[in-house]
């Protein structure tokens, strides 16, 4: 009962994804609607969720301590993206498939891991601050890196991806801080309401968008899925490694915590997967390339609570 507990969200993902490629059909199109069409709204749900729990106060202490923030920033932008370059090219992948595996590399730190550093008994207020330093660099260095690694397989479309990016990332967190200013700042019992409410929302559009996308890349699924599983788990298990011990090398020089280490590993390794296959399906018109952003978050869901228990049962030092 306690792993059900502690997985259900992950379970949910793997189950919906299931249904979703034994059962393409009813989650592809609707009465000539195309699902893929709810996916960059389901992401602006998602980012104004996580808008409205930001603060200003929620920053300063990890702001005061900027060596980790720094590090996962750097790390973030430089080993994922490199590492699926590489990881496309050893798979021996070509086209949108390899495209979509540098995308993943490319996105901003993912939301679910927030909750994975408070399970893994990380810094969560690091953890906040990461993910939203990482979410605000990416409608620039994103489509910057797509250019770069990403253009060796196909054409990229950077001023495309960026205004694609600034609909799903800047205009809901604005829209959201405009909201807390003009309403949820005034009233406290709506505050807790929507604490409750947006990570359910969140959570659920999560677990549509994976569905849709498992749907939409169904085929390709049946043909490479297993190649590109083993490219996504080596690229995830690279990102918590390297964003650790990347981390501890740098403890050497800065006061960074085994907290903040885990943090950083956490942040680096569990990518924006659902903004990763926005982008696939928004801007480059590909399933192919949502197939391996697809795999990727299903299967980093997963590896993640995995690491965040394993962490919650070891002792903290309190300095590397």
């Amino acid at each position: 009962m306690n792993f059900l507990r502690r997985h259900l969200f992950s379970l949910l993902i793997i189950g919906g994804a299931v249904v979703a490629y034994s059962f393409p059909g009813p989650f592809t199109e609707i009465g000539g609607f195309r699902c893929a069409r709810l996916i960059v709204p389901l992401i602006q749900v998602i980012m104004f969720g996580m808008g409205t729990t930001l603060s200003l106060s929620d920053f300063a202490v990890s702001l005061r301590r900027p060596w980790p923030v720094i590090a996962g920033a750097v790390l973030q932008f430089s080993v994922m993206p490199s590492l699926g370059y590489l990881l496309a090219r050893l798979a021996g992948l070509d086209g949108d498939v390899a495209a979509g595996v540098v995308l993943i590399g490319s996105a901003a730190g993912g939301v679910a891991s927030n909750v994975m550093a408070y399970i893994a008994n990380a810094n969560v207020a690091l953890s906040v601050t990461m993910t939203t330093v990482s979410t605000l660099l990416s409608p620039l260095l994103t489509p910057l890196l797509m250019r770069f690694f990403a253009g060796r397989f196909i054409a990229v479309d950077v001023v495309g991806m960026m205004l694609s990016l600034l609909n799903m990332i800047v205009v809901p967190i604005l829209l959201s801080q405009l909201a807390r200013f003009c309403f949820i700042r005034w009233c406290r019992k709506a505050e807790t309401v929507v604490a409750r409410v947006l990570p359910f929302l969140s959570m659920t559009a999560i677990c549509v968008i994976v569905t849709v996308c498992v749907a939409a890349a169904r085929n390709e699924l049946a043909s490479a899925g297993l190649l590109i599983f083993g490219v996504a788990v080596a690229h995830n298990a690279c990102g918590y490694a390297l964003g650790y011990w990347g981390t501890r090398l740098l403890s050497r020089i800065a006061p960074i915590s085994e907290r903040d280490c885990r943090t950083v590993a956490i942040e680096v390794g569990m990518q924006n997967a659902g903004m990763s296959q926005a982008l696939a399906m928004d801007v480059l018109k590909s399933a192919s390339a949502a197939l391996a952003p697809t795999i990727f978050g299903v299967w980093m869901d997963f590896s993640g609570s995995l690491l965040a228990n394993w962490w919650n049962r070891r002792e903290v030092r309190s300095q590397v």
